[in-house]
């Protein structure tokens, strides 16, 4: 059931990844209609980020200015949370100044601690643990392009990080079959695979093989190889991931209609060719897009109060 904050997939079960990405699509709908929202006229989104973002940053803003509210941008230092001040105190004060708190930070405890303390919706921008905003706006995606999210087989060549595991619940919910192809010591964690549960090793699988990985994939997702704060690990990296690459040469394995999809930015010569990311199968610049649209779904389910009546708008538009 979708509760007050968005947090992480694993809170979710697939008729609540229906509505989100039922809202997602009717919202983008209406948004290319040049339909003025005023759902959340009078409201601000507290954006506060630990971690720096192109994407997150703009999406957010611009989400809240066509729902009718209005954002500001805190940086962390500013906040100094759990270090200058404990994060039940800032959770506290936010509640009384603004109706919403989204955060992009390091630590998934911190959202945790907001989200137990605040009065008001808590939105996980991004932690090392989980992205569910990412994954949202990648099923959007991939539901644009193929007309449905299930029987696909979705492969991400890459390491056992947040993007994946979020990537890989969102699967789960919309009946894709996720595969992450990666070197063994980047690999799904037993804590990974015991919160995937009976879906490990059926709808959730990982591949050391790259070629026998992406065999018949209808989706290629890379993300890079070395994320913010993993740079003393360059080098070990770079020379792990060897052989991982999308290329046209790992790409004649995939399905004849296979698309690529990157979280962005892209290290163009490394995780991918820039050959394959500019190429006609890359869907990279849409699923970029639909972070607006997938958390203008978020932030209205989450902050606005009518809830119901939006659902039901939503779910007639998809029928």
């Amino acid at each position: 059931m979708i509760g007050k904050d968005y947090l992480s997939l694993n809170d979710y079960d697939a008729d609540d990844m229906r509505d989100l990405l039922a809202l997602s699509r009717y919202l983008k709908h209406r948004n290319k209609a040049g339909v003025r929202e005023a759902a959340l006229s009078g409201q601000t989104l507290a954006m506060i980020f630990e971690k720096p973002s192109l994407r997150t940053r703009v999406s957010f803003e611009v989400g809240m200015t066509q729902l009718g509210g209005t954002s500001m941008y805190i940086r962390g230092d500013e906040v100094g949370l759990n270090t200058r001040e404990p994060a039940e105190d800032i959770a506290r004060v936010l509640s009384r100044y603004v109706q919403g708190i989204m955060i992009r930070t390091f630590d998934h405890g911190n959202v945790e601690q907001l989200a137990k303390y605040a009065d008001i919706p808590v939105i996980n921008g991004l932690t090392d643990e989980s992205h569910p905003c990412q994954a949202l706006a990648d099923m959007l995606t991939v539901h644009e392009h193929f007309g449905t999210t299930a029987g696909l087989r979705i492969v991400f060549i890459g390491d056992g990080n947040n993007v994946s595991r979020s990537l890989a619940r969102a699967c789960i919910l919309t009946g894709s079959d996720f595969v992450l192809a990666c070197p063994e010591s980047y690999a799904f964690t037993d804590a990974d695979k015991k919160e995937f549960g009976d879906f490990w090793g059926h709808q959730v699988q990982q591949v050391h093989d790259p070629v026998e990985a992406v065999s018949g994939a209808h989706i290629l997702y890379s993300d890079v190889w070395t994320s913010m704060g993993q740079e003393a690990e360059r080098e070990e990296r770079l020379n792990a991931f060897q052989g991982y690459q999308i290329n046209n040469e790992l790409m004649a394995h995939a399905d004849a209609d296979m698309k690529i999809m990157h979280c962005l930015p892209a290290h163009r010569g490394e995780e991918i060719t820039a050959e394959a990311f500019d190429s006609k199968a890359s869907i990279v610049f849409d699923q970029a897009e639909n972070r607006l649209h997938a958390q203008k779904a978020v932030m209205r389910l989450l902050m606005a109060n009518d809830r119901d009546n939006v659902l039901s708008a939503a779910r007639q538009f998809i029928q």
